[in-house]
């Protein structure tokens, strides 16, 4: 039901993240089953509740990770809602009356408007929707960490759903951007399609050392379990490397490269609402959007294989309404 604060939202699209394969296969110990995925969702606002402010009916919208949090605690007056203790997530979590959340794999969905976003005009709505997970958990560490500066070298780690999106915000902010991969197939790619300056094959030794001490930043997107040294090394005096990927066991962190470089380890997730929405603006200025492959419903089983794969450029995407007009 439509409460007071609340947009019901008609689905158009929504994007198929790697979390929800996590989440489906239970790989991270916490799926409460059944559970429906789906936190990249674009569509259509049908109806507002009374209270509700920012949209109205006929809107372009979107929802995010997140559908709710306390609203109160720091993190969340700092608009910082992603990291309130009682954050609650847009699907696979609990309403604070104890009813269960279910995501975008879905024809409509319920939010309160806090955690609605305006999805602008001129982004396409189905290669937009991945820009509410994987565009924002790449943006927000830019900006945090002061990836910035036009001109600094940026590298990134993994090149999926997730590393192609850094790569064209990165280019947008002015970096100069290596795409850093173990499979030297995806050179091409990485520098001709999507705008890197340079590639970095990880599994070849010569390559990797005569690139020591060349970057500024890194942006780790990698999900495996992987070494960390190699990636630290690539770092200049002072350098950062941020991880975004969630190994579902923990890596190790060698000390010596960070004492001798003053070099810095961080961590960050994704963005709250006003950051999102900064994100989809910048997104919007710049001609941004994820390289998809829209697929029906009825062919989710088949995209999950390929995820687990690897076997995706970049995102798939449900196009919910062709699904439900078959």
């Amino acid at each position: 039901e439509n409460g007071d604060e609340d947009v019901t939202l008609k689905i158009l699209y929504c994007g198929v993240c790697h979390s929800d394969l996590h989440n489906l296969t239970n790989e991270w110990g916490f799926t409460s089953y059944p559970v429906v995925p789906g936190h990249e969702i674009v569509g259509v606002a049908t109806k507002v509740g009374k209270n509700v402010t920012k949209f109205k009916a006929g809107d372009q919208v979107g929802v995010g990770v997140m559908v709710g949090s306390c609203k109160t605690c720091e993190c969340c007056q700092q608009d910082l809602e992603n990291y309130c203790s009682q954050m609650i997530f847009t699907y696979n979590s609990h309403n604070p009356d104890g009813t269960k959340n279910y995501g975008g794999y879905s024809d409509m969905i319920v939010v309160d408007q806090r955690y609605v976003l305006r999805f602008p005009d001129n982004l396409p709505l189905d290669a937009g929707a991945p820009l509410l997970c994987a565009g924002i958990t790449v943006y927000s560490p830019m900006k945090y960490y002061g990836m910035t500066e036009a001109g600094k070298h940026l590298g990134v780690a993994g090149l999926g759903g997730l590393g192609h999106v850094a790569v064209k915000i990165a280019k947008a902010f002015g970096l100069k951007v290596t795409v850093i991969s173990s499979s030297p197939q995806k050179e091409s790619e990485a520098i001709n399609r999507l705008g890197a300056d340079s590639f970095l094959a990880s599994s070849d030794p010569a390559k990797m050392k005569s690139a020591i001490g060349s970057m500024d930043y890194i942006i780790d997107t990698v999900s495996a379990v992987h070494p960390l040294f190699p990636l630290l090394s690539l770092l200049k005096v002072n350098g950062k490397l941020v991880t975004l990927g969630l190994p579902n066991k923990p890596l190790e962190l060698p000390v010596f490269p960070l004492v001798s470089g003053r070099k810095l380890v961080g961590g960050s997730d994704f963005g709250g609402m006003k950051e999102t929405q900064e994100m989809l603006d910048f997104c919007a200025k710049h001609n941004i959007a994820a390289d998809i492959e829209l697929i029906r419903i009825d062919e989710i089983n088949t995209a999950m294989e390929r995820l687990a794969r690897s076997d995706v450029r970049y995102r798939f995407v449900i196009d919910v309404a062709d699904s439900l007009s078959q």
